[in-house]
């Protein structure tokens, strides 16, 4: 299994309604030091509709400016729709973090 199919993988763990780091899903599938790629394997999410990468955020909660589906108003809307808060454009980690 490919990188990405661990990330995608993990990313489909987050229930809705829940947030998780680039980080989290780092160290989830094994690379700590990877949240960069997980970032860049978010970017090339091949099923948008099933893998929800919009729940993935910052170490600080902050969405991902350069969304790959819309940019952050489009993440934004999206974990709203879910019941997340969004304060500007960061999301309560004590809140909606996921401890998976």
């Amino acid at each position: 299994m490919s990188f990405y199919d661990k990330v995608y993988e993990q990313v489909k763990k987050i229930p809705e309604g829940k947030v998780a780091t680039y980080g989290q899903i780092a160290a989830m599938c094994g690379s700590p030091r990877a949240s960069r790629a997980v970032g860049y394997a978010l970017h090339f999410n091949p099923m948008p509709g099933v893998i929800p990468c919009h729940r993935v955020v910052n170490r600080f909660g902050a969405l991902a400016a350069r969304f790959a589906f819309g940019g952050a108003e489009a993440q934004k809307a999206l974990l709203e729709k879910e019941g997340v808060e969004v304060d500007g454009y960061f999301v309560d980690l004590e809140k909606y973090g996921y401890d998976g």
